[in-house]
């Protein structure tokens, strides 16, 4: 369930504060072939299925770029800010991948709300992500995020 605020007053009082949980989604192999197609990143390990199974993994599994670019629809359902004029991603301070996604798995982002600075015309905010593989031990990313809301 999403968190709702109304302007940049309401976001700061959130500073410390979980987001919350997104819903799972699937990481298919459409998916990754279309992810493939957008990067021009058609490695094996990725697309090429059957000789996939045989490699470390067992399948073919997303791109790690893949799942980081997932972050912004999961995340879309954990904060949705009102009042403002305009949303940009800025930027990560950390991205690490402990885990491949295999195709098939589903994914999850947590979210925390670490940080938010004033910057001209607006503010900045930090945002500690995990995305989580359903069953697995370890997390597919650990990041941390950086977006814009101007007022």
């Amino acid at each position: 369930m999403s968190i709702t605020v109304n302007g940049i007053d309401e976001l700061k009082k959130l500073v410390g504060s979980e987001l919350g949980t997104s819903e799972w989604i699937e990481v298919t192999q459409e998916r990754i072939n279309t992810f493939a197609d957008a990067t021009g990143d058609h490695q094996w390990i990725h697309v090429d299925e059957e000789k996939a199974k045989e490699g470390p993994f067992g399948a073919p599994i997303a791109h790690g770029y893949l799942t980081l670019a997932l972050f912004i629809p999961l995340f879309t359902e954990l904060l949705d800010v009102q009042g403002v004029t305009t949303k940009v991603n800025y930027g990560l301070n950390k991205v690490r991948f402990p885990s491949p996604v295999k195709v098939g798995s589903r994914i999850r982002l947590i979210g925390k709300l670490a940080e938010v600075e004033d910057v001209k015309g607006g503010v900045q905010i930090t945002v500690d992500g995990t995305i989580e593989i359903e069953g697995a031990p370890k997390p597919a990313a650990v990041l941390q995020s950086l977006s814009r809301f101007y007022a």
